[in-house]
């Protein structure tokens, strides 16, 4: 997914899923990592914070 090359360790961690054109994609919570989902989340919305201008 476009962007989220910098988030590929926490992606490799993450468990099952898939990535779309512009979201990522599981059919069950129970795939994935819950903590590293948060990080992946959090990483991402300090991101956002810091480039948004």
């Amino acid at each position: 997914m476009p962007g989220f090359e910098q988030y590929a360790d926490l992606l490799s961690k993450l468990g099952k899923y898939k990535l779309g054109k512009s979201c990522l994609c599981t059919k069950k919570l129970e795939y994935v990592d819950l903590d590293v989902l948060q990080e992946l989340v959090k990483q991402s919305v300090e991101y956002m914070k810091e480039t948004s201008i």
